[in-house]
């Protein structure tokens, strides 16, 4: 019977080992899987039933081999609702995971291999089988080194690539906003400029690499690369290789906080994007980078302040009664302006700063910003996912707001739904994650604005559960497991006249 508990134990290896990969692999091979075990196995009773099991069966081993055939299956069956294959990020075989998995899979061994040399087949088969999470993040330490060198070609051939072509480089970064600006920026200057910007969100070193080797192409006078960050040392990393002409801080907030520590970190990382550049476009709403651009300002470096309040700002988009007025050093370049629901001012304006330097005429700038009512050319619209409207089959209006949730963009998408004219409003939401200790605060705040703008709150997943239903108490909502039943509860409850938000969407290696 040793040696069955031993075999089931093994055995458990493979779902237990497809389910953590998988989780590596969406959190991009950081060792942040033993993190989400602990939350996965303490998101429910069932869950925290089967873990105590599972540690169970490991120290009854010691005495008593057979225990450890409750571990294997705890292994195999849970945690609960975290599936081996995946549902919305199924797992995908990349060179990058296979190597992973094999150095997962010798660590296994070795574990297997050391309990029968020990006479401890039994426990140490059983503590293997349920310390999965903990192996695989060993093994992404362990395999860190190995892909770094392995990826430095690409970067050296990118590096290589903005050398021939030679083009302005404008880098953007930020807690939030960067994919936005970046957008922003294109529609502003490609009418003027040959400009190429980074995909999606192609932001760290090997999605800067593969943008450069594939995009590049010989003719691109402007490229703009968005550049982000889970701690200090990777955006000057990035900045040594792709020099930038002119860089961009949209914003500091809590997005991330768990990996940072504090607010005042995130600064600091974020600001190596402008050490020695000639040009500097800071959002100087935000009190941190106002500071910033204090210290910045100075011979041979050129700080322009951009804002949506501060008229004596280098570049102002200004809220004026449902529209916006453009003020470049003070004079209006546009007036009555009318954005999409999703423009954020903030953005825009650092946008329009950089098009400026860039060389785009202020007139230009001003018409690309509203486009051309004749249908000829299109007005500055927010990126997908990004707070965009639409109107379902259903006649509902969708206002969809699934990507890169954080709290100032809740605040505007509650915003931009309590302008809505619909009679019955809806959020569906999970709620904002990576706040780390400002978890809990921001979501039961979310919860409690949601409440007082929408009639009905319909919360996914248990991730922030508590937190959300704890603010939103006073509106009744409602919790469903999955996006799927919330999208079923929406078709089923909401019709013509009625409206729903969609703001975040967390993958399903979230609980």
């Amino acid at each position: 019977m040793t040696w069955v508990a031993v075999a089931a134990c093994v055995a458990a290896l493979v779902p237990g080992g497809l389910r953590w990969l998988r989780v590596a692999q969406r959190e991009h091979y950081l060792p942040e899987t033993t993190r989400f075990a602990l939350r996965w196995w303490g998101s429910e009773p069932v869950n925290v039933l089967l873990g105590v099991v599972a540690v169970a069966g490991v120290a009854l081993a010691v005495v008593w081999p057979v225990a450890a055939l409750a571990s294997a299956i705890v292994v195999v069956v849970g945690p609960r609702h975290l599936s081996v294959r995946g549902r919305t990020s199924p797992l995908a075989w990349t060179r990058r995971l296979r190597t992973l998995a094999a150095v997962w899979a010798l660590f296994q061994v070795a574990v297997v291999v050391v309990g029968v040399a020990a006479g401890e087949a039994a426990p140490l088969a059983a503590a293997g089988a349920v310390l999965v999470p903990v192996v695989v993040d060993a093994a992404c330490l362990v395999t860190a080194p190995f892909e770094r060198r392995l990826a430095g070609r690409y970067v050296d051939r990118a590096a290589d690539r903005l050398r021939r072509v030679h083009p302005v480089v404008v880098a953007i970064t930020g807690s939030y906003g960067k994919t936005s600006t970046k957008n922003h920026l294109v529609h502003l200057v490609a009418g003027t400029r040959a400009i190429l910007a980074t995909p999606a969100s192609f932001n760290n070193r090997a999605g800067l690499a593969r943008a450069v080797n594939e995009h590049l192409a010989d003719g691109v006078e402007v490229f703009v690369a968005e550049m982000g960050t889970y701690g200090r040392g990777e955006i000057a990393e990035l900045c040594r290789w792709c020099p930038p002409d002119i860089a961009v801080i949209t914003a500091i907030g809590p997005v991330h906080l768990e990996r940072f520590g504090s607010e005042d970190e995130i600064l600091a990382a974020k600001a190596e994007i402008a050490e020695g550049v000639g040009v500097v476009v800071l959002n100087t709403d935000d009190p941190r980078l106002a500071a910033l651009a204090d210290r910045l300002a100075g011979p041979g470096t050129t700080v322009v302040r951009v804002s949506a309040t501060d008229e004596g700002a280098d570049v102002c988009v200004r809220r004026d009664d449902g529209t916006v007025s453009v003020l470049v050093g003070g004079q209006v370049v546009a007036a009555a302006v009318a954005l999409a629901p999703g423009v954020q001012p903030t953005n825009l304006a650092a946008a329009v700063a950089v098009a400026l330097r860039l060389g785009v005429a202020p007139a230009d700038v001003a018409a690309r910003i509203a486009g051309d009512p004749a249908g000829r050319a299109t007005a500055v619209s927010p990126p997908a996912n990004r707070l965009t409207r639409a109107v379902a089959p259903s006649g509902v209006v969708v206002i969809d707001d699934t990507f890169n949730s954080n709290p100032a963009g809740v605040r505007a998408a509650l915003d931009v739904l309590a302008g809505s004219s619909e009679k019955r409003r809806a959020v569906v939401t999970p709620g904002m994650v990576e706040l780390g200790a400002r978890q809990a605060a921001e979501n039961r705040a979310f919860g409690e604005a949601a409440g007082a703008v929408a009639t009905d709150v319909v919360v996914v997943g248990r991730t922030n559960r508590r937190a959300l239903l704890a603010g939103a108490a006073g509106a009744s909502p409602r919790w469903v497991r999955t996006r799927e039943e919330a999208v079923a509860w929406v078709r089923a409850n909401l019709g013509p006249g009625d409206a729903v938000l969609y703001e975040n969407d967390l993958p399903d290696h979230y609980p």
